[in-house]
């Protein structure tokens, strides 16, 4: 139907930082014209708290993220599908229904940064940056 939003699945491994800064971006810059949501392969069952920080140091709501199995958005239809990490890229997904289509984007896990405060910070930047450069590609 006309003005129905694209239904974007983004999908990872722990589905705790890149897929839900992700999902929140789409969301934010989609301007209505997007609706997103994210899963994991392997979740680890809670949202990393620097995804949510930096979210909101950089303006962009995050809503209220969760993280869960991609085996629980099997009987929703996407019209695109995102992997933002390579592990969740290489791994046998569920079947979705419909024919969405798929992109594959390898962006670095902030989460296994170490190190500083600061240098915490940069890498969750450098993510935030990377996925909305692709957004901002996807969405023209």
């Amino acid at each position: 139907m006309p003005g129905e939003p694209t239904q974007v699945l983004v999908l990872c491994t722990g589905n705790s930082c890149r897929s839900i800064m992700a999902e929140a971006l789409i969301n934010h810059m989609g301007q209505g014209k997007y609706q997103a949501w994210s899963a994991g392969s392997h979740p680890t069952g809670e949202v990393h708290p620097h995804s949510i920080a930096t979210l909101q140091r950089h303006g962009v709501d995050p809503g209220q993220p969760i993280s869960q199995s991609w085996n629980d958005m099997t009987n929703t239809t996407f019209d695109l599908i995102i992997t933002v990490c390579d592990q969740a890229a290489g791994e046998i997904c569920p079947v979705f229904p419909g024919q969405p289509r798929t992109l594959h984007w390898s962006i670095p896990d902030p989460a296994k940064t170490t190190g500083t405060e600061t240098e915490i910070h940069a890498a969750f930047d450098q993510t935030f940056f990377l996925l909305k450069e692709k957004i901002e590609a996807l969405l023209k």
